[in-house]
């Protein structure tokens, strides 16, 4: 790649200001719009159950292409995109009423004792059933992340939505955070499984899991690095460091976190170890030299290079927390012994309300935050600073419940059958085949978006790429991930890394 060009692209994507938080909500927003349509579509008319060509595409079209559009095209009208979805959504669901008719539950002998231990296992396991609309969160994450990774490098893209220099808010910088919020919420099930069965691995044998779970992503971490360097790639050396790179940071977690779950639950629950770590950090920030050293010193040692992977990781590892919490609480049943909501209270209330109560508290505390002039706070994913992880969480808190009440209204008795064996089929019907491929192999494809990302980059000028064309090769690229994220999982194929 010529120096010239490389430095164009370098600072294409630098020096950005961001843009404010109720547009990145908006944009945001029409992922669990095209869910509310998809379900409205499934649930009247059972569209995709018979999930054929016309199925696909359209799956396809409301969870990806129509994603696509909100970060390009109709990025500057985000609000007609969310109406365009809402209307024919609302008119379905009015005009073709769900039959609420049920069937009513045959009279049951009472369990003898191997009936009711293998009832306890059943329970165990619905207790922890999957649920759609976490797939559905987690699908439409990994498609926006992955879209975005290479529609900033095209012109189609705003500037305002790419990754901000040091302070303010945008598009990808909270796909970074919440990426890491994502792994968090679904780390919550191996834990949850062992507090079920009353069982506790031993401190060598966490920190050994969670070393080898380190491992694929350090090596993931180093081919990129080599990558970089050895074609001469353009890159963001303030967003990690000269070296460093978002892999790296994945890797560092597992081993943080293994140690974190040491302390007993009765002593500090998991959210508010989580504030601990982030206000600790961000006391530090305030009250040393730290924060000066992040943002101006030299880069002249191996430390000092990659000053902003190795110190952010704190904050990164109060959102992984902070997304294991709230996993915590949604992923039982409702009612299960295994829930607990905030500080560790038990509340026996719907999804989507426990849901809205953490983004109300992570946005009340974000308010304070930022609002509270003798702080002097800001939003820096640089830094992964309090602010920063108060915002991720109280978005991905809020994206969670929009995607739990369109399930509560499209498919409201979704976890109400007492038979135990019924559930899963009954989370297929609900759930989109394609958010459910990119939910099943994320950091696979997410490993494939980079190398794609590269391919393009190094065969194509993406700065001189007119809107039709660049719209064409996003489209491709949209349609090659979701070919290969789709073959992955009707072969129920799952690439663990």
């Amino acid at each position: 790649m010529a120096q010239s060009y490389k430095s164009l692209k370098e600072d294409f994507v630098s020096n950005l200001s961001g843009s404010g938080i109720g547009e990145i909500n908006w944009v945001t927003a029409v992922a669990p719009a095209a869910v509310l349509l998809w379900s409205v579509l499934q649930s009247r008319h059972g569209f995709f159950s018979d999930y054929r060509l016309v199925a696909v595409l359209t799956d396809f079209l409301l969870n990806v292409a129509v994603i696509l559009s909100a970060i390009t095209i109709y990025s500057s009208s985000p609000v007609v995109l969310n109406l365009l979805l809402l209307s024919p959504a609302v008119c379905l669901y009015l005009l073709h009423p769900q039959s609420r008719t049920r069937q009513k539950r045959p009279a049951q002998a009472p369990p003898t004792n191997r009936q009711a231990s293998t009832h306890k296992e059943q329970e165990g396991l619905g207790a922890l059933s999957e649920r759609p609309f976490v797939t559905h969160y987690r699908g439409s994450m990994m498609v926006v992340t992955c879209l975005a990774i290479l529609a900033v490098d095209f012109k189609v893209f705003p500037r305002r939505f790419a990754k901000v220099e040091t302070w303010g808010t945008s598009l990808m910088d909270m796909g970074v955070g919440s990426f890491v919020f994502s792994a968090g919420l679904v780390s919550a099930r191996p834990v949850l499984k062992a507090q079920w069965a009353d069982s506790q691995s031993s401190v060598g044998a966490s920190l050994k899991a969670a070393f080898r779970h380190s491992l694929p992503l350090l090596a993931l971490g180093l081919v990129r690095l080599y990558s970089v360097k050895g074609l001469d790639y353009a890159e963001h050396v303030s967003e990690y460091g000269v070296h460093w790179n978002f892999f790296f940071t994945l890797a560092l977690l597992p081993p943080l976190v293994a140690f974190v779950q040491v302390l007993p639950t009765w002593v500090v629950s998991v959210d508010l170890t989580a504030l601990l770590v982030s206000c600790t950090f961000q006391a530090v920030l305030d009250s040393t030299s730290v924060m000066a050293y992040i943002l101006t010193a030299p880069r002249d040692n191996l430390l000092s290079q990659n000053r902003e992977g190795l110190i952010s990781i704190w904050g990164y590892l109060s959102i992984f927390l902070a997304g294991q919490a709230v996993g915590l609480d949604i992923l039982p049943r409702t009612g299960s012994k295994l829930s607990k909501s905030i500080f560790g209270i038990r509340m026996n209330r719907p999804n989507s309300t426990r849901l809205f109560v953490w983004s109300v508290w992570y946005g009340m505390l974000l308010f304070l935050a930022v609002s509270y002039k003798a702080l002097g706070l800001q939003v820096s994913r640089r830094l992964a600073n309090l602010p920063y992880v108060l915002w991720v969480s109280a978005f991905n808190c809020t994206q969670l419940a929009l995607f739990s009440a369109v399930e509560s209204l499209a498919f409201p008795g979704l976890y109400s059958p007492i038979d135990k064996s019924s559930p899963n089929q009954q989370g297929k019907h609900a759930t989109s085949q394609v958010l459910a491929a990119f939910n099943r192999n994320g950091l696979a494809i997410f490993l494939l978006a980079n190398l794609l990302t590269g391919l393009v980059n190094l065969t194509t000028d993406t700065l001189q790429a007119g809107q039709g064309k660049a719209m064409v090769i996003l489209f491709a690229y949209a349609s090659m991930l979701s070919i290969v994220a789709m073959t992955l999982h009707w072969k129920n194929i799952a690439i663990k890394l």
